[in-house]
């Protein structure tokens, strides 16, 4: 589940990255290479979404590792 974990992490920073540009120079990376809300553009989205909603699971599973501090 490792290898889940990196891929959800790495489409989530991909996505915040993302939401940088869109907030600091207004230009939307996705839409620029994908299209405007194109079926490629809303799978990318779509994706990205569901990856942090998984990643929220990683607060808990963090708090339960061995060796924790709780």
């Amino acid at each position: 589940m490792k290898w889940f974990d990196n891929t959800a992490l790495t489409l989530v920073i991909i996505g915040a990255i993302n939401w940088l540009l869109v907030g600091i120079f207004r230009f939307d990376l996705v839409a620029f290479l994908f299209g405007n809300l194109s079926w490629l553009s809303r799978i990318i989205y779509t994706l990205v979404g569901l990856c942090g909603l998984y990643l929220i699971s990683l607060y808990g599973r963090i708090s339960n590792t061995p060796g924790s501090r709780s």
